[in-house]
């Protein structure tokens, strides 16, 4: 393993995709969303997505160049077109001027369309928190798993997210996919030569399978598919709120993440902002968030969402990051090639 800094990785990842089309505004937001990724120990969306990124910038799968804006207002509503480039730096766009609306207007829904894959998808929300407001993500993502019933995969892995901030404390962030781990997961047990477990995916003729390349080629499980079609109708509303209502691509008509040809997935990402002030009040709500808290840590082995991901951030803050020795070495090459 090789062990990094929090700034060394930001600058191994900023340096391999600038040296692969990505323009300086693009690669700081990426590498930003990356390394804070590795640094919670979620690896599939860290840094082990540098190389696949900055084989679509080379491939033109994502534009490096693009700038991503506000292309349409109305009311509490926004509409930002990332311009099929990677999706950060028009996240933190979309996000920042949702803060800025619901300030004014109370809350903001804001659609990002034209997009790529947005990686960990309540980071994007941790502004929010910072600024007193509560936050829901929606993203949809290529075709990885069936509507309920079906056999053939049309929906992504479509991940929710939440934060609620708290007064002197972390905030609570909430974030799954539908299915029943993410994609990624099989991403990195495949590099890593792992096998997988039972239940998280079907092969490409719908039988169950430990391998992960097998299970990456076929489909994905949506969560609890073996007891009820919840995981599947919940994927199924976030695929209409971020496809229909703000017109970005379907799972089904964006070529795989995993595959290095195909075309710009233009998937699309969903932001809901909402200041408690408008509504009980922010006094109100941070203490009745607080008595919920209470009651939750009434039992033992109760773990705040989030608390972990922070916990481990704060640590690889002061000890730096591992990464495998082949990722490093792939690091290495792509920003030189």
């Amino acid at each position: 393993m090789t062990q990094l800094t929090l700034a060394q990785a930001h600058e191994w990842v900023e340096k391999v995709l600038s040296h692969c089309g990505a323009h300086p505004g693009m690669a700081a937001a990426t590498a930003r969303a990356l390394v804070r990724a590795e640094a919670q120990g979620i690896a599939s969306h860290g840094l082990s997505r540098v190389p696949q990124y900055a084989t679509h910038l080379k491939n033109g799968r994502a534009d490096g160049q693009a700038v991503a804006q506000v292309a349409r207002r109305k009311g509490a509503a926004l509409w930002v077109d990332a311009g099929q480039g990677l999706a950060f730096e028009a996240c933190e766009l979309a996000v920042r001027e949702a803060v800025a609306v619901a300030r004014e207007m109370g809350v903001c829904f804001v659609g990002v369309n034209n997009s790529h894959h947005c990686g960990v998808l309540v980071d994007h929300l941790r502004p929010l928190a910072e600024a007193g407001y509560v936050g829901l993500a929606f993203a949809n993502s290529p075709s990885a798993m069936p509507v309920a019933g079906g056999r053939h995969a049309i929906m992504g892995t479509n991940p929710i997210a939440a934060i609620f901030p708290r007064q002197g404390h972390d905030p609570l962030m909430i974030d799954l996919s539908l299915s029943e781990v993410a994609r990624g997961k099989l991403m990195v047990a495949a590099k890593e030569g792992r096998s997988i477990p039972l239940g998280w995916a079907l092969d490409a003729q719908g039988q169950p399978t430990t391998d992960p390349q097998a299970g990456m080629a076929g489909s994905m499980l949506p969560v609890g598919a073996a007891t009820s079609p919840k995981g599947a109708m919940l994927a199924l509303v976030v695929e209409l709120l971020v496809t229909a209502v703000i017109g970005a691509q379907f799972g089904f008509e964006a070529s795989s993440f995993f595959v290095d040809e195909g075309n710009a997935p233009r998937i699309g990402q969903a932001f809901l902002v909402i200041d408690p002030g408008a509504l009980s009040g922010s006094a109100a709500y941070f203490e009745r968030i607080e008595v919920l808290i209470r009651e939750m840590l009434v039992d033992d082995g109760v773990r705040l969402a989030g608390a972990r991901r922070l916990a481990l951030e704060r640590t690889a803050a002061e000890q730096g990051v591992k990464i495998p020795d082949a990722l490093m070495a792939q690091l290495q090459a792509l920003a030189t090639a």
